[in-house]
């Protein structure tokens, strides 16, 4: 049997007893037993004082006197008892009444703070349903602004997105993703020697798409630079099969990206910036001036069948603007129709330029310049072709390199100053003391 139980039946049992009204024959019952035994211990006495042999009658009559003093007591005893048991059930009564009260009033406090936490939960359970729908409603709305055939609409959702993006830093990456799906959209970059009529209404189209589609360019690229209020960490930007315009990446921190097949118009620039582990560029067309400055790839660089129609530059004019390529770099089937510039980039990984499985090498068509640039890797040059002057001054190779048979199309090809520490390959040992005027 629980004893806890038990007592507390008991006690229960006891304040319920204590709590009952006395039945109204309880006092008198009580005044008769008092009375009955003060009677009774009267005559008990002056029968026992009969019975003693006593000298005078005065002594009789002080023991019969005594006999009554004490029935007298006795009858006086039992009503203060009595009294005094009622005045302790009365005290009793009033302390359970007084600790049901307490009890009664923490009861309805707890049941009060109760409902009141529910009442909290519900009502911030709407405001969070609400405020969702509104979020829901505000992004379907500025998505379906994106699909009008008036730019200054397709302006407004842009806007209207990055307002939400910044209020709601859970859907910025959704957000981003749909900025970069709109870039990913075929366009047709204005033809500037249209002039007919016919040609002037669509030509005037594509010049205001140009002006939101830099406006989504410019959307991205301000909230990926790093150390500002506007800053929107880590975040993947997927831009595969994009056209882009005057494309300038500073300052910032990439999560995760894709240039793949992107065509670049203008001028592109990645500035003070750091790629992710897995940065693809295959198959990019840059078509106008490119230009790496103080950037790292922190894995694999991928440019495998990138054309660049102008000048390319991995790199700055000082020591503190160079390139790193901290895996591998591939440069397989590149086609670099300008200057191409890697001053004191630092190739860690393997850099290849040359053949590779099914791979084609790359082509030089200007000057190739990799003056003071460090390959700490293997360095593979199989049959890429120098048509212009190839510039290796002061670089180092810390494996064989450069691997495989280049082709050297110019005389003025030099490789002064070139350390090589596992000795100088054949094919470059001509150029390594040439002297030019």
């Amino acid at each position: 049997m629980d004893v806890t139980k038990s007592s507390t039946t008991s006690g229960d049992a006891g304040r319920e007893s204590a709590r009952s009204p006395l039945s109204r024959w309880t006092v008198p019952v009580v005044a008769f037993i008092v009375l009955s035994a003060a009677v009774l211990t009267l005559v008990a006495l002056w029968q026992w004082i009969d019975g003693l042999t006593l000298a005078s009658a005065d002594k009789k009559a002080a023991a019969q006197l005594d006999a009554v003093k004490v029935a007298a007591s006795i009858a006086v005893g039992g009503g203060g008892l009595f009294a005094l048991y009622l005045a302790a059930r009365r005290l009793r009564i009033q302390e359970l009444e007084l600790a049901q009260r307490e009890r009664v009033q923490a009861h309805v406090e707890a049941e009060s703070e109760h409902n009141q936490r529910h009442a909290d939960r519900v009502a911030a359970d709407a405001r969070t349903d609400a405020a969702a729908r509104l979020l829901t409603e505000l992004y379907a709305k500025s998505v379906e602004q994106l699909g009008s055939d008036k730019a200054p609409v397709r302006l407004g959702g842009l806007y209207a997105l990055e307002r939400l993006a910044q209020d709601n830093e859970h859907q910025r990456q959704t957000i981003v993703n749909v900025l970069c799906a709109y870039l990913r959209m075929p366009y047709q970059i204005p033809d500037e020697t249209s002039g007919n009529d016919g040609d002037q209404s669509t030509r005037e189209a594509q010049l205001q798409e140009r002006e939101v589609r830099l406006t989504a360019q410019q959307i991205i690229l301000k909230h990926l630079r790093r150390n500002l209020p506007s800053t929107w960490k880590e975040l993947s930007v997927d831009l595969t099969g994009a056209t882009l315009i005057d494309f300038a990446v500073l300052d910032s921190d990439i999560a995760w990206s894709s240039f793949k097949k992107c065509k670049f118009f203008g001028s592109t620039l990645f500035m003070n910036t750091s790629l992710p582990r897995y940065a693809n560029f295959e198959g990019a067309h840059f078509f106008g001036g490119t230009h790496f400055v103080s950037v790292t790839f922190k894995g694999d660089a991928r440019f495998r069948g990138v054309t660049f129609y102008e000048a390319a530059r991995f790199g700055g004019l000082m020591q503190q603007e160079e390139v790193t390529f901290s895996g591998s770099a591939k440069f397989e089937g590149t086609t670099f129709w300008g200057i191409a510039s890697f001053p004191s980039a630092v190739f860690i990984g393997p850099a290849s330029f040359g053949k590779l499985n099914q791979d084609t090498a790359a082509i030089f068509n200007g000057e190739a310049y990799f003056g003071e640039t460090a390959f700490r890797s293997s360095a593979n040059f199989n049959g890429v072709q120098f048509l212009g002057e190839a510039y290796f001054r002061k670089s180092f190779f810390s494996a064989r390199g450069p691997s495989g048979p280049p082709k050297f199309g110019a005389a003025t090809t030099d490789f002064r100053s070139t350390i090589f520490a596992e000795g100088i390959p054949a094919e470059v040992i001509e150029f390594t003391t040439v002297q030019h005027d």
